[in-house]
């Protein structure tokens, strides 16, 4: 089989594999399975071995316990655990962009802002979304290493390194955008966290996706991917309305996936890059997962669904224009300077 071909069915078998398990089991949060399988899975070669998924459940209590231990000084001293945050996600983002740190830089800022913001409501509700993360992280490469030896990376291919972080000449910059990005987010969130907590998971996913971007394709990016990501989660709503089991939302699962993963590598020509239908697809599970527990608990799920859709609108127009103001503001700063050394 041609490497894109497998792919392709490795992408769209493992989120699907890795939804109807976590689902299946009742694990809190189920969606966030499906969310790190994407993550995991986009990225070519061999699954980690145990040793490393150890390694990462560790990662991700040690990152996320730093948003327990800042709960405390939300509660009583919230201008100084902003101040905290504020340095803490541009380290992070330092982190991701600089050193390459990409998944520790990740759970890192979730601890920060998702952890610590959830924690103010209730700190077991904080250890909950701490493990829903483990445990979803630990069924997502449980899925890969079912699928990925039948589907497997040509050895080539899987030996290749990854692309050279940028610059750190370019890393404080992008570190200090994204953290201007999600922190007016994360004090939104402050504000309601119990409702929020998509609402900083789209933020997190912004940040990271900015941090990728130029101002001028920042619009068609970050807008693009969410508006898309919606208008799929709606439609995958209605279709699983049709006939409402947990295999039908695995089938369901692996069209999309299927559909997106083709979008991905190119199967289906598309002028958008690969990053911004992985971001699609996440965006429809951060929509899709508050939407299955709203209907669970009787609640309106299509006012639901525009109450966060809305919102996610918003943050995305504010990080667009964030992004374009600070780009200009530094281009305009660096002319200057250009013309005051001649």
């Amino acid at each position: 089989m041609h490497i894109q071909a497998r792919r392709i069915f490795r992408l769209s078998i493992i989120p699907a594999l890795t939804l109807v398990i976590a689902y299946g089991l009742q694990i809190p949060l189920p969606f966030i399975a499906p969310l790190l399988a994407f993550l995991f899975a986009a990225m070519p070669g061999p699954p980690m071995g145990p040793k490393k998924l150890l390694g990462l459940v560790v990662v991700i209590f040690i990152t996320c316990g730093v948003g327990l231990l800042l709960i405390p000084l939300l509660l009583h001293f919230q201008f100084t655990a902003f101040l905290l945050v504020a340095v803490g996600l541009y380290f992070s983002n330092y982190l991701t962009v600089n050193m390459g740190k990409a998944l520790f830089g990740t759970f890192l800022i979730i601890g920060f802002t998702l952890i610590s913001a959830v924690g103010t409501v209730s700190f077991s509700l904080a250890i909950t979304v701490i493990e829903s993360l483990a445990l979803g992280a630990s069924i997502a490469v449980f899925c890969q290493w079912i699928i990925y030896p039948w589907l497997p990376e040509d050895p080539a291919t899987a030996a290749e390194k990854p692309e050279k972080p940028v610059t750190p000449d370019q890393s404080n910059w992008i570190a200090l955008r994204s953290t201007v990005i999600v922190l007016p987010v994360y004090w939104l969130v402050l504000t309601n966290p119990a409702a929020y907590i998509a609402v900083i998971m789209k933020a997190v996913l912004l940040g990271q996706q900015s941090s990728m971007l130029d101002a001028k394709d920042a619009g068609r990016e970050l807008l693009g991917s969410t508006f898309l990501g919606g208008i799929f989660a709606v439609i995958f709503w209605a279709l699983l309305g049709i006939y409402t089991n947990l295999w039908m939302f695995f089938l369901w699962m692996l069209l999309a996936s299927l559909y997106f993963a083709c979008k991905i590598y190119q199967l289906i020509p598309t002028r958008f890059p690969a990053s911004f239908w992985l971001n699609v697809a996440m965006t429809m599970l951060i929509m899709l997962g508050p939407a299955v527990a709203d209907s669970a608990n009787g609640k309106d799920v299509y006012a639901a669904f525009f109450s966060r859709m809305s919102l996610f609108i918003g943050i995305t127009l504010y990080a667009w224009l964030a992004l374009y103001i600070l780009e200009y503001l530094r281009t305009h700063r660096q002319a200057k300077q250009a013309v005051s050394n001649v």
